[in-house]
């Protein structure tokens, strides 16, 4: 939708985790825009001087309880997570999706221990997939767009662990029209409808 309301316009995405979106912007990767999954992470690039202006936060995403389809282990909320033989992918405390996970776990009075500790959502997602993991800890999006292989199970405290998601324009970004122009649109009605669409919050 952006490259059709600007002609000639070509965007490029890179889907990679945020945190390690963020060390290769500071290690020198060029890149226009960068948004990020968490004002956290997107302040790792801020105090490095590589955003041109202030991060806007244009979503909101929540964690789900990502099961495989049918749910066979019957898995109704977090306290679930901890039975018997029940075994739990988490994303890594340091990458977004892990800290949102912790906060969540945190707000219901939840101890886990996960069988594994992924460096982002999509290895925490594909865990699910692959039957490594009875559960995963993950955003609503994600399920959203996996519907066709995974489930998703929604829990009420989820709403104590809402990521904003930032968006800004990068200091030596290539493009700095192009750049200024994307997060514009990021933000304008238009792109909001498909961002809700795709289950993402309104900011």
């Amino acid at each position: 939708k952006f490259e059709a309301a600007n002609p000639g316009a070509k965007v490029t995405f890179n889907f990679g985790g945020s945190s390690a979106l963020a060390t290769s912007i500071n290690s020198g990767a060029p890149a226009d825009v960068f948004a990020a999954a968490s004002p956290a992470t997107m302040k790792t690039v801020t105090d490095g001087g590589g955003a041109s202006g202030a991060p806007k936060t244009f979503v909101k995403n929540t964690l789900t309880i990502a099961v495989p389809k049918g749910n066979p282990k019957h898995i109704a909320g977090l306290k679930d997570l901890t039975g018997s033989g029940v075994k739990v992918a988490l994303c890594a405390k340091e990458v977004p999706c892990g800290a949102a996970a912790l906060t969540a776990l945190k707000a219901a009075g939840v101890d886990l221990t996960p069988v594994t500790l992924e460096q982002d959502v999509k290895g925490a997602l594909t865990k699910v997939e692959l039957g490594e993991v009875d559960a995963s800890l993950v955003y609503k999006t994600d399920v959203r767009a996996d519907a066709a292989k995974i489930g998703g199970v929604d829990f009420p405290e989820a709403d104590k662990a809402v990521n904003d998601y930032p968006i800004a324009a990068l200091a030596k970004a290539p493009n700095k029209d192009g750049a200024a122009a994307f997060v514009a649109y990021i933000q304008s009605p238009e792109a909001k409808q498909v961002l809700t669409a795709a289950g993402f919050q309104a900011p």
